[in-house]
């Protein structure tokens, strides 16, 4: 395998070779152990299993029920109303249909994220206005900057991921349900709450409830990494009516197959095991981040997810960590380079049992600081090359530098000839028509909590002011504004300097902030080269318990 580990990450539209590909290559019939697929390790049971298997002939033998009995079935079981929920082939098809169906022009996202919320809307002419998590602040999202930021770009969409993927960065419900209320005039909102069965941070954390009563809101969840069965390819979104209404009667008529039903059904009898399978993955959290703290230079964020995000020390190089760790050690982790807003210095790890953490612990300690083949740190890093693992990825960055500059046919230029970032000139007056500032709900600020990230300490950020926030009423949408010249859009700042993002009001009136009009992807907003150039260095009650599966909110 240690010849062609490389050409399988090469290989794949995903962002790693399939568990199928890894135990082909391996040739002994067993694959590596799992870090990378965020997958709940403990559900269902091995019982459950064995269930399973005695019905495997029947399940692949004939057509599932239709997706209306098996959502019926799901909502029975979450206390949900039918009509409010769409289930779909894995969360990724709904994304698909939102991005089709209801996302028109413009969409806002935080990154780093998950990928198809960048991906999707780029690939089908949208423009994707990407709000960079500052790794100063251990990549938490403050809420008012992104209400300040969809306003400065007049965007039509917003998502959130709650918690966030690969960060963990986690949204208290009263947050989100103030953003909610602020962006009452958005075209959409999407909660995307996929990981937050993990979350230990609050009781009721969803959104579903409030999501239900509201026009322009939808909540989607994801059964797969609850439930650790990623191959079954099942989620649903839940939304008022109409909106559920139009995303169901576009999905195919059998879009869930025979698996999906099974498990659905068989849910109803393991609530309890589900409840102890999600108790034992977030006691695992804690124990992992404070294994993986242990070492040397590695940085570890605090997460709400089945996974940790932490960052390499200096000098490591991300491809390298994930392709020795596959060759030397069977070890299967997640390498970051090839996420916008991350680079490959950044590994996200899924949280597993104590026996594969110490597995992952003694192959880390051997790949980033013996002696074997070299270690993978042996001085602080020099240069500008990058490797994401992925050779689309490698193609945009390796003709931008990684932060939106062309390199000279010569190569890269000296240290000292690099340009400097353009200073970012005065005020440019917007018209009135504009300038609509946030509803009444916004007028209280946004509370958020900053996370620390480990082993160092972040200082806490600084609460947005309710003046960045105005209180008026609701107006209707803005009229879009004419995109800016191409030559007034401002270079990105070099990759060896801190990001520089500008405070929310500049961000209105810097030059690049002209919108971009409907149909051109990316362009005049942060480009995925610019988004990727900026590297500052810098048990509790959950649904459902074991007294059955209550409400799902």
């Amino acid at each position: 395998m240690a010849d062609n580990v490389t050409s399988l990450f090469r290989g794949t539209a995903a962002h790693s070779p399939s568990m199928a590909a890894l135990t082909r290559e391996g040739g002994d019939g067993a694959g590596p152990v799992d870090f990378c697929i965020p997958c709940n390790p403990y559900f269902p049971t091995p019982a459950m299993f064995d269930e399973m298997a005695v019905r495997l002939r029947e399940i692949l033998t004939y057509y599932p029920s239709g997706a209306d009995t098996i959502t019926a079935e799901l909502c029975g079981l979450l206390q949900l109303p039918p009509q409010c929920v769409a289930m779909g082939n894995g969360s990724t098809e709904l994304i698909t249909w939102i991005d089709h169906l209801l996302v028109r022009e413009s969409l806002a996202v935080p990154v780093p994220t998950f990928g198809r919320w960048t991906d999707q809307p780029m690939e089908t002419g949208k423009r994707v206005d990407m709000f960079p998590l500052q790794e100063s602040s251990g990549f938490a999202l403050d809420l008012a900057q992104y209400a300040e930021f969809i306003r400065a770009r007049n965007t039509r969409v917003a998502v959130l991921c709650n918690p966030n993927n690969p960060d963990g960065g986690f949204l208290h419900k009263h947050a989100v349900v103030q953003f909610m209320d602020a962006m009452a005039d958005l075209d959409l909102i999407v909660i995307d709450e996929s990981f937050l069965e993990f979350a230990d941070a609050e009781n009721e954390p969803s959104v579903v409830q409030e999501a239900m009563i509201r026009p322009n809101v939808i909540v989607l969840r994801s059964l797969g990494k609850n439930f650790g069965l990623h191959g079954i390819r099942f989620g649903y979104l839940v939304a008022n009516p109409a909106l559920a209404g139009k995303v169901r009667s576009m999905l195919p008529k059998w879009n869930l197959n025979s698996f999906a039903e099974y498990v659905v059904f068989m849910l109803k009898e393991h609530g309890a095991e589900y409840a102890q399978s999600l108790h034992q993955v977030r006691r695992d959290r804690l124990d992992m981040a404070g294994q993986l703290s242990s070492l040397p230079g590695l940085t570890v964020y605090p997460s709400q997810g089945n996974f940790l995000f932490v960052r390499l020390p200096v000098g490591a190089e991300g491809t390298v960590v994930r392709d020795r760790l596959l060759t030397e050690h069977r070890i299967l982790v997640r390498e970051c380079g090839n996420k916008i807003g991350s680079s490959s210095r950044f590994l996200r790890l899924v949280v597993r049992p104590q026996v594969d953490v110490r597995r992952l612990v003694s192959g880390l300690e051997q790949v980033l600081y013996g002696t074997r083949r070299g270690a993978a740190v042996p001085e602080p890093a020099t240069g500008t090359g990058y490797s994401s693992g992925t050779a689309a990825v490698d193609r945009l960055v390796s003709a931008t530098n990684g932060a939106g500059l062309r390199l000279p046919p010569g190569g890269p230029p000296p240290p000292a000839q690099l340009p400097m970032p353009t200073p970012m000139p005065g005020p440019v007056p917007v018209p009135a028509a504009a300038a609509v500032p946030l509803p009444a709900a916004a007028a209280v600020p946004l509370p958020v909590a900053v996370p620390q990230p480990m082993p160092q300490q972040m200082p806490q950020q600084m609460p947005v002011p309710a003046a960045a926030m105005p209180a008026m009423p609701a107006m209707p949408a803005m009229p879009s504004m004419p995109a800016m010249p191409a030559a007034m859009v401002p270079m990105a700042p070099v990759a060896q300097m801190a990001p520089m993002v500008p405070a929310a009001p500049q961000m209105a009136a810097a030059p690049g902030a002209g919108l971009t009009p409907p149909g051109v992807p990316a362009h005049g907003g942060l480009t995925a080269a610019q988004v990727r150039g900026t590297d500052g260095l810098a048990p509790a009650a959950s649904w459902p318990n074991p007294a059955g599966w209550p409400n799902a909110g």
